[in-house]
């Protein structure tokens, strides 16, 4: 909990930021991509100009500057390193559990409440079929424009938001639904309210009730998994992750903050915690990896939950015929040999 205290102001700030500063929030370019966003700027200028009364036609060097432009795209996303990844992962355009329910989940029935405190709107959870199969679904919301970013705490959830997703998770055992969880938190929310009610305790039952279900579970990383409030929906049979997400036990800037006192260092942090989906891939920390369209999944929100969508299929199609001993075993397994894989790398 004290990592997501130090990183909180980061996130509200460059939430907020990116609220302020964008109209639509897949044309929102960072920094890193200044000169993709002048190409592009060039070509609509010149699109403008040709469709004017008096404007020539420019078809010929616009269609050579699309050319340049998407070959630019293309090489810049193909070395990102993890600070970049760590921004692609942040971007507000990124789809959302919202776009990811829509998409996959057919009849979605919200499940609101945890019986005992309130509704926690960071964290979504309810019914629904994919791809034609009954299912649980939880899911970070973050929220899209100011409005709804307030609504759902930008993703970090309070203690009855895990308390719910137990309950949730309790309904799925006894009815023998498996689970699907999206992930997208920079960390479970650190005010003083959250510490008051039981943050903790309420991670902790969740983390205990995925390690404890008897009927499948599988997680998305859809852009950031951070700390103790991204593993208390993700300890699961199979861990899944998006191209550019990032997945950390604290924040690149919380982690600057401790090591250096210097938050400005974050992005020498976010390389040396081995946070990409890449790394963790090789770590054996995630079973696989949803590959994202070329400028990644702000571009082109459909292709992305389409890869993904078949990711999940498959991993769950993996998990079918094992009894409930066997999913807990092998649950227990993955966890234990995560453990073992980074003493031995150590």
């Amino acid at each position: 909990m004290a990592e997501t205290s130090l990183s909180l102001t980061h996130t509200l700030a460059r939430t907020l930021g990116c609220c302020l500063n964008m109209s639509d929030p897949t044309r929102t370019y960072l920094d890193f991509e200044r000169p993709i966003a002048e190409l592009e700027n060039k070509i609509e200028e010149l699109e403008r100009f040709s469709n004017s009364e008096d404007g020539v036609n420019t078809a010929e060097e616009v269609e050579k500057l699309r050319g340049k432009s998407a070959l630019l795209l293309k090489n810049t996303y193909a070395s990102l390193n993890a600070w970049q990844k760590t921004q692609v992962a942040r971007h507000p355009g990124r789809p959302q559990f919202k776009h990811f329910r829509e998409a996959l989940i057919e009849g979605f029935t919200e499940l609101r409440g945890d019986r005992c405190f309130g509704d926690d709107r960071a964290l979504i959870g309810g019914l629904g079929r994919f791809r034609g199969r009954a299912v649980l679904v939880l899911g970070h919301e973050k929220g899209h424009d100011t409005q709804t970013r307030l609504e759902h705490n930008f993703g970090m959830a309070r203690p009855e938001g895990y308390r719910k997703a137990v309950r949730l998770m309790d309904m799925a055992d006894r009815f023998g639904l498996p689970v699907l969880s999206f992930v997208d938190t920079a960390g479970a929310y650190p005010g003083v309210g959250a510490e008051e009610r039981g943050q903790a305790e309420a991670i902790a039952r969740s983390t205990q009730k995925c390690l404890a279900l008897g009927v499948p579970m599988v997680t998305l990383i859809t852009g950031e998994g951070g700390s103790g409030g991204a593993v208390a929906i993700a300890a699961a049979n199979a861990v899944l992750m998006m191209e550019h997400a990032i997945y950390s036990v604290i924040s690149p800037e919380g982690c600057a903050s401790i090591l250096w006192r210097d938050s400005a260092r974050a992005k020498d942090a976010a390389t040396a915690m081995k946070i990409t989906a890449q790394d963790l891939l090789d770590l054996k920390i995630i079973d696989g990896i949803a590959e994202e369209p070329v400028g990644g999944a702000h571009r082109h929100h459909q292709a992305a939950i389409n890869a993904a969508a078949d990711q999940i299929s498959a991993f769950l199609a993996r998990l079918d015929g094992l009894s409930a001993d066997e999913l807990r075993a092998q649950r227990k397994a993955r966890f234990l040999e995560i453990g073992r894989s980074l003493l031995e790398e150590s």
